[in-house]
């Protein structure tokens, strides 16, 4: 009798242990979600590094509202990308055509659709309950 494993134990550990399961998948959405979508030290377009010595480019996108952190070749192209919006932009770059335009604009409508859902209130809801319980508990 004393191999007798109790039915409530059991399905205790197995609540637990679904518990870790679900918290573990809830640290991996928000760590997903900031490892590739915000880090500082790549380009948000093409995810080429960017070295620390950027004050220069930095300086520029900012003087000239570009809302990504790029690298100087992607903020060449989204700024080409506005002019030719607007009916301008470097003609030179001929293969900056309807394809390459359309692609930009892909590139920036996803971009809104993930600030969008890290908005959400089921995003913040995740957040909050992560800061309440914490990491090990």
């Amino acid at each position: 009798m004393a191999n007798i494993i109790s039915f409530e134990d059991k399905k205790g550990l197995a609540e637990e242990k679904q518990a870790s399961l679900t918290k573990m998948r809830k640290f991996q959405a928000v760590r997903k979600v900031f490892q590739c979508t915000h880090c500082a030290l790549k380009c948000e377009k093409c995810g080429s590094q960017i070295s620390g010595d950027q004050s220069k480019t930095d300086l520029y996108q900012r003087k000239l509202n570009v809302p990504y952190n790029f690298c100087d070749e992607c903020s060449e192209e989204y700024l080409d990308y506005i002019e030719r919006l607007k009916g301008a932009g470097d003609l030179d770059c001929y293969w900056h055509n309807e394809a390459w335009i359309d692609a930009w604009k892909r590139w920036i409508d996803y971009q809104g659709s993930v600030d969008r859902y890290l908005k959400s209130r089921e995003f913040k809801q995740l957040l909050n309950e992560l800061k309440q319980t914490g990491p090990d508990e």
